[in-house]
């Protein structure tokens, strides 16, 4: 297959191409740094410079494309991921022969549409009715693209993701790094996590079989949810940190991460896909997923201090 990955530098997209390039298919992975493409090419991934809000320079090879996996952040991510797909779906109705097949689209949401709930399991089709207010605009997109009569449209949830430089957990990392682990909450949450090479290997599997999974909704995640405060108290172990403390949030990224307390147990990757997550859990490996943070942490100080 020809497979397009827009946001392919980033925590999400780049394990998702490499997974493809590993599975033998063509990658183009589209980033916005010219800085960017040498480390894609290193990785067998065809680099396309373009920014995301003009998509112009590779909407034409919509015409003899497979697939197009959206997997962009920041603070602009809204705005941008409508741009995105109504672009790609003006594209495909201009550029691809009327006999063609659908063009297959792999939308990047996350498990906190689901909103927040200490009590109740949630499922992949277990009904959107009260999204963390950061993310509440995601659901009606994410109908958009299931329901987009020129598009295969497929919606990817994950949830709190771990591993390498750590994404959001960065952010508690740094707290432990600094002397004391502070985050946001109360206690007794819970979260539901997923390793990025395991949503990596999601994404291959629902882009390969995306023929017969078009207008699915797939929640990414472990097998079960993890403790916040063990989460917690086993970072403060393996750092040397002088204890933990919860904190109040300040903003609404903040009040998100405040609320990722899900009992999520999806089932639709593992019985429609065959997926099944073989990382150990965050807790289990915290030592190792804490290093690797630090590693490249240490790595990108270096680069800035070198570039400067």
């Amino acid at each position: 297959m020809k497979v397009l990955v827009v946001g392919a530098s980033g925590f999400i997209g780049l394990p998702v191409a490499q997974a493809l390039v590993r599975a033998g298919h063509v990658v183009y992975g589209v980033t916005r740094l010219e800085s960017k493409a040498k480390a894609l090419a290193a990785e067998e991934i065809i680099p396309i410079v373009a920014p995301v809000e003009d998509p112009s320079i590779w909407l034409p090879q919509v015409a003899t494309l497979d697939v197009v996996i959206e997997a962009i952040g920041g603070p602009d991510v809204k705005v941008l991921s409508e741009k995105l797909l109504n672009a790609v779906t003006e594209a495909a109705t201009q550029y691809r022969p009327p006999s063609a097949p659908k063009l297959a689209y792999i939308y990047t949401s996350g498990s906190w549409v689901h909103g927040s709930s200490r009590k109740h399991i949630i499922s992949d089709t277990t009904p959107i009715t009260q999204s963390v207010d950061l993310v509440a605009w995601r659901p009606s997109l994410e109908q958009r693209v299931v329901t987009n009569p020129y598009l295969n449209g497929i919606v990817v949830r994950p949830a709190l993701l771990y591993g390498r430089s750590a994404s959001v957990l960065g952010m508690l990392f740094k707290t432990a790094h600094e002397g004391k682990v502070k985050w946001f909450g109360t206690p007794g949450g819970r979260y539901s996590t997923i390793h990025q090479d395991d949503l990596g290997e999601l994404y291959r599997l629902a882009a390969e079989k995306a023929a017969i999974v078009g207008g699915q909704l797939f929640d990414a995640a472990n097998d079960s949810s993890e403790s916040v405060d063990d989460i917690l108290q086993r970072l403060v172990e393996v750092s040397g940190a002088q204890g933990y403390e919860y904190i109040p949030p300040t903003n609404l990224f903040e009040k998100a991460i405040a609320t990722t307390s899900l009992l999520l147990r999806p089932y639709l990757a593992r019985s429609l896909l065959g997926w099944q997550p073989r990382k150990a859990g965050l807790v289990d490996h915290l030592e190792i997923y804490y290093d690797a943070w630090k590693a490249t942490a240490e790595s990108a100080t270096l680069e800035s201090d070198f570039i400067g």
